[in-house]
């Protein structure tokens, strides 16, 4: 069912996801999130992206907690829908990824029923009575039951008004494409595939989300860490990265030192510079370093530097460049 819609709402240029707020890798107290969500409305940020997924129910549980005390008009809230929370049978033992987290698991839902019950468990913990954008969470090898199930869920709810944005996130280009030309999608989150290190996303998705008129939430632009801190040991893509992926954000690193610039400022930065990226999401787990995303999001990069990566064959040469 598709019907007219309240229209998609501007967001902040910087946004924040809420991943590391839920505890990803290392665990993180109510009180320490509460201070980074404090401090990130403080630097001017209205646009805050979550998900169940995220510390298995935490991250909704503590963003929530904090936009209750905001006025609902000032903020624009995205989470997703795909996963269910539930105990499982027997104790699983400690989170791959989710440190401190309660004890349910996420388990694989895209039916159209399913759907809707995670955005209603969603409103629960987040403890709001509507979200902006739902995301459809990664249906990597559920392509054809996000679109039979989620996807008529979903545009179900934006005809009737209950959300302004339907969207998907992933951490490739490929399906996102796929589900632009299948259906009528307002916005996709892209992870870690329009980065200064990766640009997948331009030759096909980029493109497209201009021509049907999709926003882009660009995440991930430090790539897991590889973009903060090119050293051995550094994670791409939540694993350990490969050399020649070393190799390269070094490169790119020793560019940036030329001008003077952080390694950091020029990531952060860059995926900006598309038309089709409306805002880029950053995740912070203390005050430290969601202050230093802010600093680095305004940093002056000159025009120079841009110029001298194309040239280093660092960038792609259809990729715009930063003003």
């Amino acid at each position: 069912m598709s019907g007219a819609a309240p229209a998609l709402p501007a967001v902040s240029p910087l946004g924040l996801g809420t991943a590391p707020l839920g505890g990803l890798y290392s665990a993180v107290s109510d009180e320490q999130a509460a201070g980074v969500l404090a401090a990130a409305w403080d630097a001017g940020i209205r646009f805050f992206d979550t998900a169940p997924m995220y510390g298995n129910g935490s991250a909704e549980r503590r963003l929530g907690a904090f936009l209750r005390g905001k006025p609902r008009a000032s903020y624009v809230l995205a989470t997703k829908v795909g996963r269910l929370l539930r105990r499982p049978a027997r104790d699983e033992g400690e989170d791959a990824f989710y440190k401190g987290t309660p004890p349910e698991r996420p388990v694989f839902d895209f039916t159209y029923d399913g759907v809707l019950r995670s955005f209603e468990e969603s409103l629960a913990r987040l403890g709001l009575d509507r979200v902006d954008i739902l995301h459809i969470h990664d249906p990597d090898a559920h392509g054809a039951e996000a679109m039979a199930g989620a996807y008529r869920a979903l545009d179900r709810l934006r005809a009737q008004g209950v959300i302004r944005g339907v969207g998907a996130g992933m951490n490739q280009s490929a399906m996102l494409a796929r589900l632009a030309r299948e259906g009528r999608f307002d916005c996709f989150l892209l992870a870690g595939r329009y980065t200064l290190l990766d640009q997948e996303g331009l030759a096909e998705l980029l493109p497209l989300c201009i021509e049907k008129g999709i926003r882009i939430y660009a995440g991930g632009v430090y790539n897991s860490g590889i973009l903060a801190d090119p050293s051995p040991g550094a994670k791409f893509n939540y694993v350990d990265a490969p050399p020649e992926l070393i190799e390269r954000a070094r490169r790119l690193d020793a560019v940036c030192r030329t001008y003077g610039v952080p390694l950091k400022a020029a990531a952060i930065q860059f995926p900006r510079a598309h038309p089709a990226v409306a805002s880029v999401l950053t995740g912070a787990r203390n005050i430290a370093e969601l202050s230093e995303n802010v600093a680095m999001f305004t940093y002056p990069v000159p025009a120079a530097l841009w110029q001298a990566l194309r040239t280093e064959g660092l960038v792609d040469p259809a990729a715009p460049l930063p003003a």
